[in-house]
């Protein structure tokens, strides 16, 4: 398939040789998921020609042997308000893979790769499963490899979700944490930490979803083939997120070789670089959304089968999918309202009798204290409450600028954990900003978050600091309002507050963040309590 790692999977099967779809203990070097692929497999050939195993639709028992039998033949559903709401005139269907057992469409890939590790004998009995992901392949992943008996190990950025931990933990996976804003070819990244786990643990193997044919394949024999089925062979759209690209890869594959002028629309976040041709917003460098855009693109993906890509942000996202639960009684994930706020731009040029299917990737158990919070959404500001809160407090509209901001400690990141501990001892702090040399912003050291990597063992008293870092804290400017503030400290203990700094070299100019603040609860209160004070006495001054 067009977007795997090997040229033919039968081929090294049948000479006992270890596919290069996987990373093994025996492995000598990485191979970076951003290669191009080798598979001559295309569109327009056939069947036959396939280099890959294909697998066929079963009809499946009334009674499952184990859960896993039911991955797969999701629900394809009706939207109707929203269609409505946004006049379009085609039939807008959502595909619910939020049906599958481990609540996202990568349960399908997560079982798809495992069965075919095992019949190409990389996966047998003893064997460790490591998986660099951004959760729901990891779930999947945990989930069979629970029923199948093997050890699972997974790796993922800090930014996913405490639910995905917890879930990934209760299914009996370990978890290893890796910073967010590492590239994905630095020695930090979850795919080099992965790497570097799979090295020291005998028996480990890494299926590799960036790379392996069994990903889109997955989505290739099935997924598609039950699109094709719930809609009688007419489909005129499809529009889905692109995280790994084998969703897309794989419907759009098997779409396009039965319908050919089938429209395939990919939605990919600002601040990722997947989709072609499409310009990312400069500002933005981070996103919320899980389990789609990347800062590569991997070998899967196929961005010649994509005929148009639309670029999402955060706030339009989590909107959507609320309106989607709210309005659909539809309990989707955030990358689901995406594709859908892409979905009803994109659907407007199709007409009566047309059929436009959206893929929602997975639900909202993964997401429930992110943005079906209202005080999250209003933290990030994608939720404006100020009209309504600045009417029952006064102090709502003020700016962070109107508090009394202590000077802030920073330390350096070759500090050790221990000089850590006794500072924040000394200074009777549960934080200190780690900055770099030239002062620029690395992240924050906490107490919570030492003790943790102690526990862990990934670090210890001598380790340098940067190795303790945390990237989940929230930043703030002097105009932030504390209103703002006041949301984003019901959820954490402090904030940052953060300025730019321009610092000029000759001719060249940078642009760097700096510390210029922490701001904690006992910050706010004071101020808030002290004002209401002042209020109350100057009111009662003036009825005397």
């Amino acid at each position: 398939m067009n977007g795997c790692a090997d040229t033919d999977a039968k081929q090294c099967h049948m000479s006992g040789k270890i596919p290069s779809r996987y990373c093994t203990h025996e492995s000598d070097a990485i191979v970076y998921p951003d290669k191009e692929s080798t598979c001559k497999w295309s569109v327009g050939k056939p069947l036959s020609e396939s280099p890959h195993r294909h697998a066929q639709r079963k009809i499946k028992p009334k009674v499952y042997p184990d859960i896993l039998y039911h991955v797969g033949d999701t629900p394809m559903v009706h939207i109707n308000r929203i269609k409505a709401e946004y006049g379009l005139e085609c039939n807008l269907l959502a595909k619910c893979e939020f049906f599958n057992p481990g609540g996202s469409v990568k349960d399908r890939i997560g079982l798809r790769m495992i069965e075919e590790a095992e019949k190409d004998g990389v996966l047998r009995q003893g064997s460790v499963i490591i998986e660099p992901t951004s959760g729901n392949t990891g779930i999947g992943l945990a989930m069979a490899a629970a029923i199948r008996g093997y050890r699972c190990i997974i790796v993922l950025p800090e930014k996913m979700s405490r639910e995905k931990v917890d879930v990934l933990r209760a299914l009996g996976a370990e978890i290893v944490r890796t910073p967010t804003s590492a590239r994905y070819d630095s020695p930090e990244s979850h795919i080099s930490v992965a790497f570097k786990l799979c090295k020291e643990i005998p028996n480990a193997v890494i299926l590799d979803q960036y790379r392996n044919p069994g990903n889109p394949l997955a989505h290739y024999d099935s997924t598609a083939e039950e699109i094709l089925d719930q809609c009688d062979g007419k489909v005129d759209m499809v529009v889905m997120g692109a995280g790994t690209g084998g969703t897309i890869s794989g419907i759009a594959r098997k779409l396009k070789e039965k319908m050919p002028n089938c429209k395939i629309v990919g939605v990919d976040p600002h601040g990722s670089i997947l989709a072609s041709g499409e310009v990312n917003d400069p500002e933005v460098s981070f996103y919320e959304v899980e389990g789609i855009g990347y800062d590569f693109v991997p070998t899967v993906l196929n961005r010649e089968l994509v005929d148009k890509w639309y670029k999402c942000d955060d706030k339009s996202s989590f909107i959507m999918s609320r309106k989607l639960i709210k309005e659909e009684g539809l309990l989707c994930g955030g990358s689901s309202g995406s594709a859908m706020a892409a979905a009803v731009l994109a659907a407007k040029s199709l007409k009566k009798g047309q059929t436009c299917v959206v893929i929602l990737p997975d639900g909202v158990r993964n997401y429930m204290t992110k943005f079906l919070s209202d005080q999250w959404m209003v933290e990030r500001g994608y939720l404006d409450t100020s009209a309504e809160m600045s009417s029952k407090h006064w102090w709502w509209n003020n700016a962070v600028r109107s508090l009394r901001l202590r000077r802030p400690m920073t330390i350096l990141p070759t500090v050790t954990c221990q000089e850590a501990v006794e500072l924040m001892g000394s200074e009777n702090v549960d934080q200190l900003p780690v900055v770099e040399p030239s002062g620029t912003l690395m992240g924050m050291v906490t107490l919570q978050t030492l003790m943790s990597k102690l526990l862990e063992q990934a670090v210890d008293s001598s380790s340098p600091v940067s190795m303790g870092i945390s990237e989940q804290f929230r930043k703030v400017t002097l105009d932030t309002t504390l209103g703002r503030l006041s949301s984003m400290l019901q959820q954490s203990s402090f904030a940052v507050v953060v300025a730019e700094q321009i610092q000029i070299t000759g001719t060249a100019s940078t642009t760097k963040e700096v510390v210029i603040g922490l701001v904690t609860s006992i910050d706010l209160l004071r101020y808030i309590t002290r004002g209401s004070k002042t209020m109350y006495n100057s009111l009662k001054q003036n009825n005397h």
